[in-house]
C-alpha cells in the first residue's frame, strides 16, 4: 500500500531547486496548452480558411470569459490548498477539492446555458460579419455544450499541482494537445468538419484526460482525495475560493472587454482580415506569455506554501527568481518576433495580405514585450499570498485603466496600427505600476523579517 505523501519540501528545499521542479512542467503544460490553441488555428487556417480564422478571433471574447469563471474557481482553490497545506491542515485540503469540484459544476453548466440562449447577438456584439457568424456560431455552440467538463478539467488541473504533483498537472495538459492534434487531423481533414471538427476535438481531448484525474483524485492513499462529506459547499471555503479567484476572473473578465473593443476597431479599420489578423498575433503572443503563466504556476504553490509558514525571506527568493527568468522568456520571444515577423505569421495561412497585416501587428504588439514578465509575476505573486485586492488591481490597471482608453483613442488617428501600439503603451505603464507596488511589499516583508529574528 502507498504512503500518504505531503508537500512539506515546499518549505525546506533550496529554491532554485523547487522552481525548477514545479516551474518546468508547468512551463511544459503551459507552452503545450498554448499549442493547443495554435494547432487548432493552424487546422483552421489550412483546412478551412481566413475566414474561419477571422471568426475563431471573435469567439475569443467569449472564451477568455469562459476561462475567467474557471480561473475564479481553479485558481483560488488552488492558492487556498497551497496556503492551507503550508499549515498542515489537510482535512481542510479535501473539503477545498469537493468545492472546487462542485463549484466548477454549477458555473460550468450556468454559463453554458446562459450564453446558448443569446448566442448569435452576441457574437454580432463581439465583432462577427454575415461572413463569419456562420463559422463563429458553430465553434462557440460546441465549446458550449463541453464547457462544464472543460472547467473541471482545467479545476483538477491546478489543484494537482498545488497538491504536489506538477509532473502529472503537464502529462494531462500535454495528452490533451496530443489528442486534441491527432482528433483534429481526422474530423478537419478526414471528415470534412471544418472549424466544428476543432470544436469536437477540443471537448473530447478535455473528458479523456477527466476521467483520468478523477481516477487520480479517488485514490485513498493520497492525502488528499475524493471523498463523502466533502461536496457540501462550506460558506467560508467557498468565499474564500471566490475572494482569492477573483483576481485571474476580472483580468480575464477584462480580457474578455478588450477583445471586444479590439475586434470592433479592426473591423471599423481593416475588415475580417484584419480580425483574422489579431487572431495570429493573439496566438504567437500567448505563447510566450502561456510560458510565464508556467513559471507563474511554478511560483504559485512555493510562494503560497512559504507565505503560510511565514518563511518570508524564501517568498522574496522565489519571486525574484521568477522575476529574472520571466523577463529572459519575453526577451526572447521579442527577438524571435522582431526579427521574423512573416516567418512567423506564415505559419497559420498562405493568405497574403493575411500575412503582411499579422507581421505588421506582431512587430508592433511586441515592442514593449521584455517589461511584460515583470507585471505578470509581480501581479500573480500578490494573488499565491492571498492579496487578492493588490492582484486585481495590477491586472485591471494595465487592462482597463491604461490599454482600454489607448484602444479607444489611438485607432481614430492611426486605423489599425493605432490598435497594435495601444499594447506597448499600456504594457509600458503596467510595469512603472508594479515596480512601485512591489518595491513597497518587499520593505513590508524585511520589516517582519526583522521583527521575527527579535521575537526568536
Amino acid at each position: 500500500m502507498r504512503t500518504k505523501t505531503t508537500p512539506t519540501e515546499l518549505g525546506t528545499e533550496k529554491i532554485g531547486k523547487l522552481l525548477k521542479q514545479y516551474a518546468i512542467p508547468a512551463i511544459i503544460a503551459m507552452t503545450a496548452s498554448s499549442l493547443y490553441n495554435i494547432t487548432d488555428s493552424i487546422f483552421i487556417g489550412h483546412g478551412v480558411g481566413p475566414l474561419a480564422l477571422s471568426a475563431l478571433a471573435i469567439c475569443f471574447p467569449l472564451m477568455n470569459l469562459a476561462a475567467a469563471f474557471g480561473s475564479l474557481v481553479g485558481a483560488g482553490g488552488a492558492t487556498l490548498l497551497s496556503i492551507r497545506l503550508g499549515q498542515k491542515d489537510y482535512e481542510t485540503g479535501n473539503i477545498i477539492l469537493g468545492n472546487v469540484l462542485v463549484l466548477n459544476l454549477v458555473i460550468g453548466v450556468a454559463f453554458s446555458v446562459a450564453i446558448l440562449l443569446f448566442l448569435d447577438p452576441i457574437l454580432y456584439f463581439f465583432g462577427a460579419s454575415p461572413d463569419t457568424l456562420p463559422h463563429a456560431r458553430d465553434y462557440m455552440r460546441i465549446l458550449l455544450y463541453g464547457n462544464v467538463f472543460t472547467h473541471m478539467y482545467m479545476g483538477l488541473n491546478t489543484l494537482l499541482r498545488s497538491a504536489g504533483n506538477p509532473e502529472k498537472s503537464m502529462y494531462a495538459t500535454i495528452a490533451t494537445v496530443i489528442i486534441n492534434a491527432g482528433l483534429n487531423a481526422i474530423f478537419i481533414f478526414g471528415f470534412g468538419w471544418g472549424i466544428s471538427g476543432a470544436a469536437y476535438a477540443t471537448i473530447i481531448a478535455q473528458m479523456i484526460v477527466l476521467a483520468w484525474q478523477f481516477k487520480f483524485f479517488s485514490n485513498k492513499n493520497y492525502f488528499i482525495h475524493l471523498k463523502k462529506g466533502i461536496y457540501k459547499l462550506r460558506k467560508k471555503i467557498v468565499l474564500d475560493i471566490l475572494s482569492i479567484g477573483s483576481a485571474p476572473f476580472f483580468m480575464n473578465a477584462a480580457a474578455c472587454l478588450v477583445v471586444i473593443i479590439i475586434n470592433q476597431a479592426l473591423i471599423r479599420t481593416g475588415g475580417d482580415l484584419a480580425v483574422g489578423a489579431y487572431g495570429i498575433v493573439n496566438r504567437i503572443a500567448f505563447l510566450f506569455i502561456m510560458i510565464v503563466m508556467g513559471l507563474n504556476q511554478g511560483m504559485q504553490p512555493i510562494a503560497g506554501y512559504n507565505f503560510g509558514a511565514k518563511q518570508y525571506t524564501r517568498v522574496t527568493e522565489i519571486l525574484k527568481k521568477t522575476i529574472l527568468w520571466a523577463t529572459v522568456i519575453l526577451v526572447f520571444g521579442f527577438i524571435i518576433v522582431e526579427l521574423f515577423p512573416r516567418t512567423v505569421a506564415s505559419i497559420f495561412t498562405t493568405h497574403e495580405e493575411l500575412v503582411n497585416l499579422a507581421a505588421n501587428g506582431l512587430r508592433l504588439i511586441f515592442l514593449a514585450y521584455p517589461l511584460v514578465g515583470f507585471q505578470m509575476v509581480t501581479s500573480n505573486f500578490f494573488q499565491s499570498i492571498g492579496m487578492a485586492g493588490k492582484a486585481i488591481f495590477m491586472s485591471l490597471s494595465r487592462q482597463l485603466i491604461f490599454l482600454l482608453p489607448c484602444l479607444l483613442i489611438l485607432p481614430n488617428f492611426y486605423g489599425t496600427n493605432g490598435v497594435w501600439i495601444s499594447f506597448p503603451i499600456a504594457d509600458s505603464i503596467a510595469f512603472l505600476v508594479a515596480l512601485i507596488m512591489l518595491t513597497h511589499q518587499f520593505r513590508s516583508f524585511k520589516k517582519k523579517e526583522k521583527e521575527a529574528m527579535q521575537n526568536d
